[in-house]
């Protein structure tokens, strides 16, 4: 299969409780989960805070005294999330990245979520990852997922477009609420748009060049853990992670410098900016592959024009995946809009960034 991905050998296995925990009254099975993970805690001394109620999920942190030294995560998933989400693909990233000290420790999965550690540091905002900084360390953070080998040599391929595929699948065709639907009908481009969009960007996108590598695919600012005492970033949710176009996961991250509740598309990195933060992942990707570090102006040009076009990709894909939270979602967001705007810029931005040519 080609998104299939390959725990490591040795890696810890992880216990799966049989425990439900209930979005609205979350706190009797999330004392059930402690009971098995964190025993020698007295349940009636247990914090719990809501730490986001995301867009796709809830979290809670669960601890005990005044100090955050030890927190349980728990995270419920989503409703109807599983139509979007391949659980299992999730659980074997999620081990493989913590293999590689990519990620937090997980500590069991459980019937609807998963619990794991909590990360010290703070969630990141639209106006730090342009900090140089910052965006240096996000950028090599980057790279060394994306260097992460394959199992056994085994060339992986990208699953965006059967992913894509599977979404355009499920996009719902019309809404009970009347609004809603008249909304839909007259700013959502018609299925017939959407698919010949679709086509078009697997057969011109396909033949980019970008390297298949291990991606985390939805590098929100708020998935960006920034320790300023370390001085280190960590990326936690690796619901969308798999294999795919390294080029793919940049240009999502950079469409992530707009925000999600607000929408600002100013705030897309420049020419400049963008070179700069390319130079370092490069850099930091040639030297986790083993290679001279070394890098050309023509190799960051080449990096410039690929991930712009999978840009495009990118909002394409959200605003597919929007559509369908707009129809399942329980939870309080303007999915339909957010949809109208992503696939209002996969159009706005196609003649640009399809007028960008490589360099001779």
């Amino acid at each position: 299969m080609a998104n299939y991905i390959h725990v490591p050998p040795g890696s810890p296995t992880v216990p799966k409780l049989n425990v439900t925990v209930e979005e609205q009254e979350c706190r009797e099975g999330a004392i059930r989960l402690l009971q098995e993970l964190r025993p020698h805690w007295n349940p009636e001394t247990i914090t719990m805070q809501v730490f986001t109620d995301g867009i796709t999920n809830k979290l809670i942190g669960c601890y005990v005294g005044d100090t955050m030294d030890d927190v349980v995560l728990v995270r419920i998933y989503g409703n109807k999330t599983e139509l979007l989400v391949d659980r299992d693909e999730e659980l074997k990233s999620f081990r493989v990245l913590q293999a590689h000290g990519c990620a937090p420790q997980l500590y069991c999965t459980f019937s609807n979520g998963f619990c794991y550690e909590f990360m010290q540091g703070a969630a990141l905002d639209p106006e730090h990852v342009c900090d140089p900084t910052i965006f240096r360390l996000i950028a090599r953070q980057l790279a060394k997922i994306h260097a992460i080998h394959a199992h056994n040599g085994w060339i992986p391929k990208s699953n965006l477009w059967f992913k894509m595929g599977k979404y355009f699948s499920l996009v719902p065709t019309e809404f009970e609420d009347q609004e809603v639907n008249s909304r839909f009908l007259n700013e959502v481009p018609s299925f017939q748009v959407l698919q010949e969009e679709m086509a078009w960007m697997k057969e011109k996108f396909s033949n980019l060049g970008s390297p298949v590598v291990l991606c985390h695919n939805d590098l929100l600012c708020k998935n960006i853990i920034y320790n300023d005492k370390q001085g280190d970033v960590q990326f936690i949710d690796y619901e969308y992670s798999g294999y795919n176009y390294q080029a793919y996961d940049i240009g999502n991250h950079f469409n992530e410098f707009a925000g999600v509740s607000e929408v600002d598309y100013s705030l897309f990195p420049d020419r400049a900016l963008q070179e700069q933060w390319l130079r370092s992942y490069l850099e930091a990707y040639k030297e986790y592959k083993g290679f001279d570090k070394d890098v050309s102006e023509k190799e960051v040009e080449v990096l410039y024009v690929q991930v712009n076009q999978f840009a495009l990709a990118s909002h394409f894909f959200w605003g597919l995946w929007a559509l369908i939270q707009a129809k399942y979602s329980t939870i309080e967001f303007d999915f339909l809009g957010y949809a109208i705007v992503r696939l209002n810029q996969y159009f706005k931005m196609k003649p640009e960034v399809t007028a960008l040519v490589f360099p001779e």
